[in-house]
């Protein structure tokens, strides 16, 4: 679709993720000037930002500080904000923020014990995603069914646990701070999606933050969790080259 529609596509590593080195930011918002390097570089001027999950708020954090910039957001099950103005509670990083004060301490042998774990399993992989599957809501069981997408996020795992998987707590540590800008301030239009049925980040998590931006329109994944996103990239393409 990308290429019949003439797109560039760029994916992005944050650090620690793929191949990018490891570095905490001070903040969500403190990431930007990394990204404003890189579309420097590449000599892009206007662009659109898509974020899944937790590239939820690096992608606001991109449209907050650049608005002149970007062109359009799209987000995915993206993360809400656990403390400061427009916070929620609840969800994987609500259970979590018992952890705040400790995390940073204690955040280096965690992602080894991660990264062993998720070596030790590579072998059934396959196996485990498959079960993973099978207690999944049915929208995301017909996703992950799909033999691209599987291939892929095992891939995406085992890859990533080479590098360790510091990444993921250095997520966690910024989601539980304040993100250093307010939401409702986004002056680009948002294309939000997501799953009604979502365990790890709630629907009425998306709904909350949808509802803060003044230019954002909310799209109910209906029977998909967190993983049916991975399944919505047409879609998610064709609502953000709409004029």
């Amino acid at each position: 679709m990308a290429a019949t529609n003439d797109l560039r596509i760029i994916g992005l590593d944050r650090p620690g993720i793929g191949l990018s080195t490891s570095h905490l930011y001070s903040s969500i918002y403190d990431s930007v000037p990394d990204f404003t390097i890189l579309l420097d570089q590449l000599e892009i001027e206007r662009f659109a930002v898509v974020g899944l999950s937790g590239g939820g708020p690096y992608a606001l954090a991109t449209a907050h500080a650049m608005s002149d910039r970007v062109t359009v957001v799209g987000i995915l099950g993206g993360v809400a904000p656990n403390v400061g103005e427009g916070h929620i509670d609840g969800g994987l990083v609500g259970h979590l923020a018992t952890l705040r004060f400790a995390l940073p301490w204690v955040r280096v042998p965690l992602a080894r014990a991660f990264q062993g774990l998720v070596m030790a399993l590579g072998p059934v992989g396959p196996q485990a995603l498959d079960l993973y599957a099978r207690f999944s809501p049915e929208g995301d069981r017909l996703v992950l069914a799909r033999e691209e997408i599987k291939a892929m996020f095992l891939d995406d795992l085992i890859t990533n646990s080479r590098h360790a998987m510091g990444a993921p707590l250095n997520d966690l540590i910024l989601f539980l701070r304040p993100w250093g800008f307010s939401v409702s301030d986004i002056a680009v239009p948002v294309h939000w999606w997501h799953g009604d049925a979502d365990r790890i980040v709630p629907f009425e998590h998306g709904r909350h933050l949808a509802s803060l931006i003044p230019d954002a329109e909310l799209y109910v994944r209906h029977g998909e969790s967190h993983l049916g996103g991975l399944g919505a990239s047409e879609d998610v393409l064709r609502t953000i080259l709409e004029p």
